[in-house]
């Protein structure tokens, strides 16, 4: 577990060598109401590790104060079915089931890397998928709606208008960008670094 942390701030220094602060301010207008936003990929190991070995987005999410709106968003520029895993995220948002499909999508993707075969997940993997969580048929049908494209549209131009790059990534209030590789590189202080920053970022909203 050590191994899969340190490979990630490792990752991360590399891309961000100069950042010595635990966050970085944007030039741009806070959200209206506070906000934490992960930006996230079915395709992203290190995402998944996140969610389920280190628990950070559920730590984050508990820690926060009541006023406080926690999203994850999901990224379209990884992998060949990055925009069609976006749009089945924002389906699952809309219907509120993203806990009884996450594990499934990330699973399919890796069964697809395994496959060596890039169309997978296909569109039936998906729909099975949901299916299986109880999502009705006509519900699903909906993958295609007004709702579900704009959705979609937002999380992607929110990616692009902070210039999300790497995922995982949070942000606070729009205006703060989480530097993990600033991070204490033990797990505990790694984990409550993280916690803690965006707890105290949001004390300047």
């Amino acid at each position: 577990m050590k191994k899969l942390l340190l490979a990630f701030i490792a990752l991360f220094g590399l891309a961000q060598a100069n950042a010595d602060s635990a966050y970085t301010e944007l030039d741009r207008t806070p959200s209206p109401t506070p906000t934490v936003i992960e930006f996230f990929s079915f395709y992203c190991p290190h995402c998944y590790n996140f969610q389920y070995v280190y628990k950070i987005p559920q730590k984050v999410e508990a820690s926060l104060p009541k006023n406080v709106t926690f999203k994850q968003y999901h990224v379209a520029f990884l992998g060949a079915q990055g925009e069609m895993l976006t749009r089945a995220w924002s389906l699952a948002m809309l219907l509120n089931v993203q806990d009884k499909v996450r594990e499934p999508l990330f699973n399919s993707v890796r069964a697809g890397e395994e496959a060596g075969d890039p169309n997978i997940p296909t569109m039936d993997t998906v729909r099975k998928i949901f299916l299986d969580a109880g999502v009705t048929p006509d519900e699903f049908n909906a993958f295609n709606s007004f709702a579900v494209t704009a959705l979609t549209k937002k999380q992607e131009n929110l990616a692009q208008s902070l210039n999300v790059r790497g995922v995982p990534d949070f942000y606070v209030d729009e205006k703060y960008r989480i530097n993990p590789e600033a991070l204490p590189k033990n797990e505990e202080g790694f984990i409550n670094g993280y916690v803690k920053t965006i707890n105290d970022l949001l004390q300047k909203h």
